[in-house]
Parts: structure tokens; sequence; C-alpha cells
């Protein structure tokens, strides 16, 4: 039975139910072609790392979706950047809990030690060079 049109341009399927309603509202492309609901079912449903195209007859068929391109240097560079940013924040979390801590005369020596140790994180943080990504050389954040 056909019960569906398949329109090249557009890579669509539309219900023969429909087709006055297309066509009233001026949206049923030229180029329809009556299908099997064999192929409205193949077709009409999405697989994984494919999109549905159009082969050398008009019907429908799955084509590869294809990889993204690598990330320009600029890009690369906003997500060092990024990455920079969310990294000095949870630093500076750290650091002002720990003195925090030292100033109302409750750090543990384990919080006097965390808070150099946060310190020094950030300040080696501060000194990364995003414009230098992907190759960038992070600092180990402190445990």
């Amino acid at each position: 039975m056909k019960n569906y049109l398949f329109s090249r341009s557009t890579r669509s399927f539309y219900p023969v139910a429909l087709l006055a309603d297309y066509q009233a509202a001026g949206t049923l492309p030229d180029d329809v072609i009556p299908v099997a609901d064999e192929v409205f079912s193949e077709f009409s449903q999405s697989v994984a790392g494919k999109r549905r195209g159009v082969n050398a007859n008009g019907m429908p068929c799955w084509v590869d979706i294809p990889p993204p391109p690598p990330p320009t240097p600029e890009q690369l560079q906003q997500q060092a950047e990024y990455q920079k940013r969310q990294l000095l924040r949870t630093a500076a979390e750290n650091i002002d809990i720990c003195q925090d801590a030292v100033d109302l005369g409750m750090a543990t020596n384990t919080e006097k030690s965390a808070l150099t140790t946060w310190r020094k994180y950030r300040v080696l943080l501060s000194r990364v060079d995003c414009a230098t990504a992907p190759d960038i050389q992070w600092p180990e954040q402190p445990k």
C-alpha cells in the first residue's frame, strides 16, 4: 500500500491522507512521489550515525553523518580559557574556606597547609597561557 509520498528536495515524507491540506497550504513540494509503506517505515525512524538522504532514483536512503570538523585554534583557546576560569573558581572557593578558618582562629594544621597549597596552585593556574592550547601543561589540582 502507498500511504505516503516522498520528496527528494525536502528528504521528507508526506501522508497521502493530508495531501489536500498540504496543497491548500501551498506546502507540498512539486517533486513528491508515492512510496511503499515499508519504505516509510524503514526511513521514518532515525539511525545512529546516519541521516536520511536521496539515492540516484530519488528514493530515500541512509547516508553517513560526517564527523564534525576539528576545532580551530581559536576554539581551542576559548575552551582552554573556559577551563582555566572553572579551575580558578574552584581554587578560589577552596582558598576562601581555608582562609575563613585561619581568620577565625579555627584552622587546623591541615587547613593551614591546604591554604598554602591552593594558593600556589592558583598562581600556577594564573600563569597558564591559553594561546598554547591544546598543548597546555595544567598544574595538578590539590586533593
